[in-house]
């Protein structure tokens, strides 16, 4: 037993400086800075998770292959045009876009924003992916989601971008 509570003891005497340092206020973090932070983040992710809500106003989820970012914030990606998550977004415009690496630890990105379907041919092609030429009839099959940012919120540690301590809650910037 005495060793039991020597063992605790120890524990809490090398935690105790570690968990002080991770919990102190956080000093406010600029939206330069969470910008920056966040261009880190997605530009790393190849895939992100895009959430829509579906018929009966449960969120659906699945993973996509977003388009490379742009300076405008807007995220693209390509699908079919008679997938779910077009029907999804026809009737409910609201999204979220979350990038994260969860092997890495290196924090998050959500981005909370208004989705668009563009079936515009000229600008699919456009964007076409070279792994497009193995998928037949991709140019009658797919549309474009644009997604424009209404909200962000962003974690990254490398860059001390944390959850406020008392409350729990991550940096958010309005566009």
């Amino acid at each position: 037993m005495k060793t039991f509570l020597t063992t605790i003891c120890l524990v809490l005497i090398l935690t105790v400086p570690v968990l002080s340092t991770f919990l102190q206020a956080q000093n406010p973090v600029n939206r330069d800075s969470i910008l920056t932070a966040a261009k880190e983040i997605i530009a790393g992710a190849t895939y992100c998770a895009l959430a829509t809500i579906d018929s009966t106003g449960k969120p659906d989820i699945r993973t996509m292959n977003p388009f490379p970012p742009s300076g405008d914030w807007i995220t693209w990606f390509a699908t079919a045009r008679n997938s779910e998550k077009v029907k999804e977004i026809r009737r409910n415009p609201w999204v979220c876009v979350y990038y994260a690496d969860h092997t890495a630890a290196k924090g998050y990105v959500n981005i909370s924003g208004k989705a668009e379907i563009i079936d515009d041919k000229e600008l699919l092609i456009k964007k076409k992916r070279d792994y497009w030429d193995g998928i037949s009839g991709w140019q009658e099959n797919f549309v474009l989601i644009r997604v424009a940012p209404v909200t962000m919120e962003v974690i990254n540690y490398a860059h001390k971008v944390y959850n406020d301590p008392k409350t729990l809650k991550a940096p958010k910037i309005e566009f």
